[in-house]
């Protein structure tokens, strides 16, 4: 569909204005983000820096496994370790396990990396099917854009499963894209044997399925195989005309609605308590029972799966389809508020 040949239509809702203004979590994150700048020498300050605001690049942006440009957290000690870790975490509220998904995608790296390195001194190769990527510690690059003294500045943190950005304008905090991976889905074995990172975000949506009937569930699940990876990938623009049609809220038995409420706060609670509860807000004034959930692949645990919760103003994607369904990949975008969106444009047109 397009307005003018050649001319995509804008799959983004209109200008509002944004989230809300939420001064505890910027100001957290912008005293973090000067210790971090105090902490560090003149060529770590350089590796920080990242480009201009205004810089399209901005929206280019990986998870894929390998160096990716900034400061990397595993070269990082003392005062500086402790001020970019207080970063990350003012990306989302400890209260509801919200900055703990990020937190988690380190530790979990960790233990991929030692379930690695036990394979290796006991000469077994490799498991392909749940050990994938290099062993480097903390392989995650931090990267600041603008100035935290400014009105409006950002951060990102991207690297083996995890790409978080994070826009401050005028004291209003955006957190998306948000990609958070898992491998492996489920630790083996070790202190932490049973560990699912992302266990709620599919658990819940299984309890979905689980309260459909079977003209329903065939509404919601179109087709028994499901893609290779999340279908928005890294889209500078997160289009939802990507996504497959499935059940709509209003169409669903109340357990499964209360169940797709808990699976879209789940995701939202990746967020500063404040921004969460505006993007619920919205989901809730742009109409509960638009929302969809689809379902592709398998129902059998263990086996390739994904899933989409389409709503007006945001996109969810769960895959796990990847070395024996044990590598999990989940994104939240927001259809208004991706790097800052409307708000972060406005305030750029105002200085110049």
């Amino acid at each position: 569909m397009t307005t003018a040949p050649g001319r995509p239509v804008d799959p983004r809702p209109p200008v509002d204005p944004g989230p809300p203004v939420d001064p505890a979590s910027a100001g957290a994150a912008a005293g973090a983000a000067r210790a971090l700048l105090d902490a560090l020498g003149p060529e770590q300050r350089e590796a920080l820096r990242g480009g201009a605001l205004d810089d399209p690049r901005r929206r280019e942006w990986t998870y894929v496994d390998g160096r990716h440009p900034g400061l990397v957290l595993g070269d990082l000690d003392g005062g500086a370790r402790e001020a970019a870790l207080a970063l990350l975490a003012t990306a989302g509220d400890a209260r509801d396990g919200g900055s703990g998904v990020v937190a988690g995608a380190l530790e979990l790296e960790r233990v991929r990396q030692q379930l690695a390195a036990e394979q290796r001194e006991a000469g077994t190769p490799l498991d392909p099917a749940s050990l994938e990527g290099r062993d480097d510690p903390d392989p995650y690059a931090l990267r600041l854009e603008g100035d935290p003294a400014d009105g409006a500045w950002a951060w990102r943190v991207s690297g083996h499963h995890l790409a978080v950005h994070v826009t401050l304008v005028e004291a209003r905090v955006h957190v998306t894209p948000h990609f958070v991976g898992a491998q492996p889905a489920v630790v083996p074995r070790g202190p932490r044997a049973g560990w699912r990172l992302l266990g709620p975000e599919e658990d819940l949506a299984r309890d979905v399925l689980a309260a459909l009937d079977g003209d329903r569930l065939a509404v919601a699940r179109p087709s028994g195989t499901a893609p290779a990876d999340v279908l928005t990938g890294t889209d500078p623009v997160a289009d939802p005309e990507v996504l497959p049609r499935g059940l709509a809220h209003r169409d669903m038995p109340p357990v499964a609605q209360r169940s797709l409420e808990a699976l879209v706060q789940r995701y939202l609670a990746r967020a500063p308590a404040a921004y969460a509860a505006a993007c619920w807000e919205e989901v809730l004034a742009d109409g509960l029972g638009g929302v969809e959930l689809t379902w592709l692949g398998s129902l059998e645990r263990g086996e390739g799966h994904y899933y989409a919760v389409r709503a007006p103003s945001l996109l969810l994607e769960l895959d796990d389809t990847q070395h024996g369904a044990d590598h999990v990949h989940t994104v939240w975008r927001h259809l208004r508020d991706d790097f800052g969106g409307d708000l972060l444009r406005e305030h750029l047109r105002a200085q110049h």
